[in-house]
């Protein structure tokens, strides 16, 4: 069958290298792809917000299956629109999309339906959420209410950083996105990131992964949209996921049926695992990125085979199979990110990169200019790495990292720290 995937980042990199290792795939096209994608399929000059031409795309091409890759398409709408032209599409609706889409949706509904999570309120106005502010006092959580790219949380270690927080997102610095504010609990434990594919009814467990959101090593500087990633996340117990499953992820299903907006798709939970137990952060409609440069290589099932189940309403009564090995990625971004990215240098050498044994290279913000590679956004190529642990799989990414010629980028050093200590313990 032919296939159009949506997106251009490291995710759909990812998520092309595995759909291609299906033998129901004929296909592939990538709209609008990067130069990475261009090696496994079709790249598509196609305005994926212009939902008309994606239909007519579709069509012209014999599309059996869409697959979106990030969240802006399915919180705009493409697969209502997908589904109302009888396309077949993996992705939750606009609806079901607003569990990424609105924080502050997300909070009401672990409320109501009793799903553990930090304690909150929720602002439209400075003034009320200063005052709240000082009633709370530091540490304490801010967060603009819609999507910011992974930059709208500020974990504020003080009340002085909290106000200036709040006072940013409602001066408009995530535009719409910061017009209303959640204001959360500091949730202390270790971050994990829990992955489930779900067809409407049933929620079937996927993977785990832990990222690092912070800029630099040691957990330091501002939130990014991830620096790296690895996975399994051996924090995640099969007792901890039989929690999570049974107190997070079943009743947000029955949650979404029952506003009459079910979810199919990816359900991915950012979780804090605390004294009490595993809390829910913050959902995300989709593939994780970088999260799911680790998750699809130890892939050893049909991801579209599963994709086409979930999007029919009919998923497999048994997980998929994962590899035993450990994967780890870590991001390579332009100078200055999270901040204005400093694009346009040359990247060289991921040839000699790639031929370091169990990794593999992906396209996050590229563009091909001349035959140069040159950077082309703020998290620029993921390199991603297999090993019998952690510990070896870091140590073969950060070995190919090392033959990368790019002086316009940089990376942190520490990725995976936590789970290679925690090796070396029980070594």
């Amino acid at each position: 069958m032919n296939v159009l995937l949506i997106g251009s980042g490291g995710r759909e990199h990812a998520i092309s290298n595995a759909l291609t290792k299906s033998p129901l795939l004929t296909r592939l096209y990538i709209a609008p792809g990067n130069p990475g994608t261009a090696r496994v399929g079709d790249n598509v000059d196609l305005d994926v917000a212009n939902h008309p031409a994606v239909i007519d795309f579709c069509r012209d091409a014999g599309i059996a299956l869409v697959v979106v890759g990030p969240e802006q398409p399915l919180i705009g709408g493409l697969v209502d629109e997908l589904e109302k032209h009888g396309v077949l599409a993996f992705g939750p609706t606009q609806a079901a999309a607003q569990l990424e889409g609105s924080k502050g949706f997300t909070k009401d509904l672990c409320r109501d339906y009793g799903i553990a999570t930090a304690s909150y309120a929720r602002f439209a106005a400075l003034e009320p959420a200063l005052d709240y502010l000082r009633e709370q006092g530091a540490p304490i959580v801010v967060k603009a209410d819609g999507l910011a790219a992974g930059k709208g949380v500020v974990v504020a270690g003080t009340l002085e950083e909290a106000e200036r927080a709040v006072q940013a997102m409602f001066a408009g610095a995530f535009g719409l996105s910061g017009a209303e504010v959640v204001i959360e609990e500091c949730l202390v434990g270790e971050e994990a990131s829990f992955f489930a594919i779900c067809d409407g009814v049933r929620a079937l467990p996927f993977a785990t992964a832990q990222d690092h959101k912070r800029v630099g090593d040691g957990d330091t500087g501002p939130n990014t949209g991830g620096m790296g990633a690895y996975s399994p996340a051996s924090v995640v117990t099969p007792d901890i996921e039989a929690r999570v499953m049974a107190e997070i992820i079943e009743p947000t299903m029955r949650a979404m049926r029952d506003k009459g907006a079910p979810f199919k798709g990816v359900l991915y939970a950012g979780l804090m695992l605390t004294r009490d137990g595993p809390k829910l952060i913050e959902y995300n409609c989709r593939f994780g990125d970088p999260e799911a440069q680790v998750i699809l290589p130890r892939l050893e099932g049909d991801l579209l085979e599963l994709m086409l189940a979930a999007a029919r309403g009919g998923s497999p009564s048994q997980r998929p199979r994962f590899s035993p090995l450990a994967a780890l990625t870590v991001v390579l971004a332009a100078k200055n990110y999270p901040g204005t990215p400093m694009t346009g240098s040359e990247i060289r050498n991921l040839e000699c990169a790639e031929a370091v044994e169990g990794v593999a290279i992906t396209h996050a913000g590229t563009r091909e200019e001349g035959g140069r590679l040159l950077a082309a956004g703020g998290r620029v190529l993921n390199v991603t790495a297999l090993g019998e642990s952690v510990a070896e799989a870091q140590a073969r990414a950060y070995a190919a990292v090392d033959l990368i010629d790019w002086p316009g980028g940089f990376c942190r050093r520490d990725i995976g720290w936590r789970e290679v200590a925690r090796e070396r313990k029980s070594t």
